[in-house]
């Protein structure tokens, strides 16, 4: 049985790369010049046409002039490379600016293809990760966590992957973030973001693991940065945690 599960654990991660392979191909194919393409976003995603997306909460009373279909995304490409990433939810295309579309891509071909170019350690401007986490169908959580651990990639790329870790919902998420608090030899920066990033999470798990750090932390610039999230967390456990300090 735990055969079985590797084997379909790579053959899904062969997959993913395959079609982000192919994806890639397209794009670059274009040469010079802006690519479109668009995808299904997640439940709950939707924006405004601009470049503000966000999550539409299910219990507000108030629903804005939000669209939540679909994804779209616009590359701009020099001799094959692509330099250049803006994502938009809602909205349309201007007709008079030329651009070549692929039109709608699986959401799960997009997610691959935005990982796959941020792990590549090139310099894109704009927003290389963020189209991966709105796309539907797509547990994209171990993904962010391989390019945070790159230490080959731009280090804004991968503080952005470390917040959207954050983001991520599930005890998993947390866990994963906890393990680049705990990896020594990793830089003190890209440790105090994913600090930060557990300090996102509403759960217990991100208190739980805010409250190890600030007890056992080796570094103290970690140890300091955890005590300071869980003053803003207003658990209980982090003011039995402060009196124990203080005595």
């Amino acid at each position: 049985m735990r055969r079985m599960t590797l084997l379909l654990v790579y053959l899904g991660t062969f997959a993913a790369a395959g079609s982000a392979q192919s994806l890639g191909q397209r794009i670059a194919a274009v040469g010079t010049g802006t690519v479109h393409l668009s995808y299904a976003a997640r439940p709950g995603i939707c924006g405004d046409g601009t470049r503000n997306i966000r999550v539409v909460d299910s219990n507000d009373e108030w629903v804005g002039d939000c669209q939540q279909q679909p994804a779209r995304v616009a590359l701009k490409v020099d001799r094959g490379t692509v330099t250049d990433v803006r994502v938009y939810v809602g909205g349309r295309w201007r007709a008079e600016k030329a651009a070549t579309d692929l039109g709608s891509v699986r959401p799960q071909d997009a997610a691959a293809y935005f990982i796959f170019l941020a792990e590549q350690g090139r310099d894109v401007s704009g927003q290389v990760i963020h189209p991966a986490t709105i796309a539907d169908s797509v547990t994209i959580w171990p993904a962010l966590l391989r390019v945070a651990r790159k230490t080959n990639v731009p280090e804004e790329t991968r503080r952005t992957a470390i917040f959207w870790l954050g983001q991520a919902a599930g005890r998993a998420a947390a866990g994963a973030l906890d393990s680049i608090v705990g990896d020594s030899s990793g830089e003190r920066d890209i440790r105090k973001q994913a600090v930060f990033a557990l300090s996102q999470h509403s759960g217990d798990a991100g208190v739980s693991a805010l409250l190890r750090i600030a007890r056992s932390n080796p570094d103290p610039e970690l140890r300091k940065t955890a005590l300071f999230w869980l003053g803003q967390s207003e658990d209980p456990r982090a003011l039995d945690l402060f009196e124990e300090i203080l005595r």
